[in-house]
């Protein structure tokens, strides 16, 4: 099985976990860079006789103070992610900020800061425990997404095997 996992700013990433986290790329400028990025992850599934590829992305909206112009642009990137996610037939889940901070704060019995450079740094913290890749602020978000998906994926697998 892959996970991609997909934080959908321009300012995020995409993780690819096979086995562990194997890749981890920033957001591409470029709507073609992004298709590669994907189309690459699924050519690791061919080569490997792996039949499934799921991907887990933030699922975000717009917040009341968000500017116009920023808000437009990250939108079009969210869009862009699903476009390609679709165009490729990957089976995707959104997931919102909350659901899956709210899983590491369960799994892990943390709080998370409030302020966003504080928690954004726990993030990075915990995502370091996944990878032996180099974190950053971009990627953290991404990793743990991606996590939270594999786990996501092992306990629904659970659940239908404990019927």
């Amino acid at each position: 099985m892959i996970i991609i996992g997909i934080d959908p700013g321009a300012g995020g990433a995409m993780a690819v976990w096979d086995k562990g986290i194997s890749k981890i790329y920033k957001c591409p400028n470029s709507v073609e860079d992004m298709a590669d990025i994907v189309k690459n992850s699924l050519l690791i599934n061919k080569t490997k006789n792996i039949r499934e590829v799921y991907a887990y992305m933030e699922h975000v909206h717009a917040m009341p103070h968000d500017g116009r112009s920023s808000l437009f642009k990250f939108g079009t990137n969210y869009g862009k992610w699903l476009g390609i996610l679709g165009a490729f037939k990957v089976p995707t889940t959104l997931v919102s900020p909350q659901r899956w901070m709210k899983y590491w704060k369960d799994k892990l019995n943390i709080k998370l800061s409030k302020d966003k450079s504080s928690r954004k740094r726990e993030l990075k913290e915990i995502a370091s425990h996944y990878t032996d890749k180099k974190i950053t602020l971009y990627n953290a978000d991404a990793i743990l997404i991606t996590m939270y998906g594999l786990f996501d994926k092992h306990e629904g697998e659970q659940n239908v095997e404990n019927r």
